[in-house]
């Protein structure tokens, strides 16, 4: 399959990507900075990883009361999800395979008259309905791990889905505002979409997803997976269609 690299700032980004192997969320924290800097405004994937960098600064530095209850594990959660995120882009560019979830956004990037909300909330869909339930088994797998209801894993993600409760309203508000603070796009735009995409929700679901996953194997695996994909990359449309 042909390369999609065709711009000095996809060449960058490739170049970046080949060299970057994060183990921490500093190292995570530090690739989406610099994907920040080198991708353009009219880029909708930059607005997409403006969103997933400053989330996952507010989850770094903001622990929940009396700390996390295991911060091993979702450490580790946060900087194998973020892998996903950089292969996906990788893959991409490099031609080596796309998923529909992700596809839904890259084949976006330029299109004009998306909001830079709607990018944003795309990526989420992608990033949160198709890789974190494969994120969640990758890394009990690799801690020999099980996540279980009312187990500390599970306490310390339902208390990330409570920050993001907090957080997520604002730094979608931000992303409609100019440097200035002026409104650059519909005001009333980041109410709707997150009344018709609850990244919450998403976790949930992904949670769920990832246990129906531990059970299975080889085909119904794969069949798995194909149908998650293809039902989040047709929701990933309808977002970036959203009016």
């Amino acid at each position: 399959m042909a390369t999609t690299i065709s711009s000095p700032a996809d060449q960058a980004l490739a170049a970046l990507l080949a060299a970057s192997s994060p183990s921490t969320i500093a190292d995570v924290i530090a690739v989406m900075e610099t994907i920040d800097t080198i991708l353009p405004a009219s880029d909708g994937l930059k607005w997409f990883n403006r969103l997933y960098l400053m989330v996952t600064q507010q989850v770094d530095a903001n622990p929940p009361s009396g700390a996390w209850r295991n911060p091993d594990w979702l450490l580790a959660l946060d900087v194998v999800f973020a892998r996903y995120y950089f292969n996906a882009i990788r893959g991409y560019l490099e031609g080596t395979g796309t998923a529909a979830s992700w596809s839904a956004l890259f084949e976006s990037r330029f299109r004009t008259g998306i909001e830079r909300i709607q990018f944003a909330v795309a990526g989420m869909n992608a990033h949160i309905n198709h890789d974190l339930a494969q994120a969640l088994v990758d890394t009990g797998a690799a801690l020999h791990v099980t996540p279980a209801p009312g187990g500390p894993e599970h306490a310390d993600y339902e208390a990330v889905n409570t920050l993001l409760s907090t957080v997520m309203p604002s730094a979608l508000t931000m992303l409609a505002s100019d440097a200035l603070g002026v409104m650059a796009e519909a005001t009333g735009t980041p109410g709707r979409l997150l009344a018709f995409w609850d990244i919450c929700r998403a976790r949930d679901l992904a949670w769920d997803f990832a246990d129906h996953l531990r059970g299975l194997n080889g085909l119904s695996r794969e069949f798995a997976l194909d149908a998650q994909d293809a039902l989040t990359g047709a929701l990933g449309r309808a977002i970036l269609a959203f009016v």
